[in-house]
């Protein structure tokens, strides 16, 4: 088991370069994680910095004392992997969340979709995209990154037509098989840049979404020979994207 991760705010350490890590991930790391002196623990923003420490002490139930001796830097993997995700029922806008960042998708855009039958609107649209980034921050720490995903406000179709006409390729998973799609396992991809993915709702992408992201340059393309729900295609698509353009190598 590697190192466990904990999002901080900065990395100013104090004398001998001992950091105190209290708040809210203190209090993870002392009275759930229990750490003890001599572990290892890995310190990070979540925007690719991050600090390898080791754990001095523990005071209380909330401050864990580490020796933090040097920040690095990850750099941002290439090429860049970005998910627009049409807004699925319930808590499975959580669990798509949670698994892209699993599998290492770099950013992802809530989409309202015209057949979407989750709305978000006011403040109810705001606690969802909320739950969405607390789910990628969680998941990113669990799965021990130090570069969170990030989660960009919903996006209309027309702000996801221009997100795919500035990328360097561009793909819509759509299930429609008479249209001809090509499989993505066989699709040419970019050493660098972007790659934006948009997975549609349950109802499939509309007519009219299909034919504005075709004209920004996008195409149609399919996993398989089965339907995925919306909710793991992005995944098992971005799954794919990675091993195939060898940042899983």
């Amino acid at each position: 088991m590697t190192a466990a991760v904990f999002v901080v705010e900065h990395f100013d350490a104090g004398g001998g370069g001992h950091y105190v890590l209290d708040g809210p991930e203190g209090r993870h790391a002392v009275s759930v994680k229990r750490l003890r002196p001599g572990e290892d623990v890995i310190l990070t923003d979540g925007a690719g910095r991050w600090a390898d420490c080791v754990v001095l002490a523990a005071e209380g139930k909330d401050r864990l004392v580490v020796q933090l001796d040097s920040v690095s830097e990850e750099p941002q993997a290439q090429p860049r992997i970005t998910v627009v995700q049409a807004l699925p029922k319930g808590d499975r806008g959580e669990l798509a969340v949670e698994t892209m960042t699993e599998v290492g998708v770099d950013a992802i855009v809530p989409w309202q979709a015209a057949r979407c039958i989750t709305q978000w609107k006011g403040d109810r649209g705001l606690k969802a995209l909320g739950k969405w980034r607390a789910t990628a921050r969680e998941a990113g720490k669990q799965s021990r990154r130090v570069r969170f995903p990030e989660v960009a406000d919903a996006a209309s179709t027309k702000q996801v037509a221009a997100l795919l006409a500035k990328a360097d390729f561009a793909a819509v998973l759509h299930s429609d098989f008479e249209r001809g799609s090509a499989p993505l396992a066989g699709a040419e991809l970019p050493a660098e840049g972007e790659i934006v993915l948009v997975v549609g709702p349950e109802g499939g992408v509309a007519k009219d979404e299909l034919a504005l992201f075709e004209e920004a340059g996008a195409r149609p393309y399919v996993l398989g020979p089965t339907v995925l729900r919306t909710s793991t295609a992005g995944t098992a698509a971005a799954a794919l994207l990675l091993g195939r353009t060898g940042r899983w190598s």
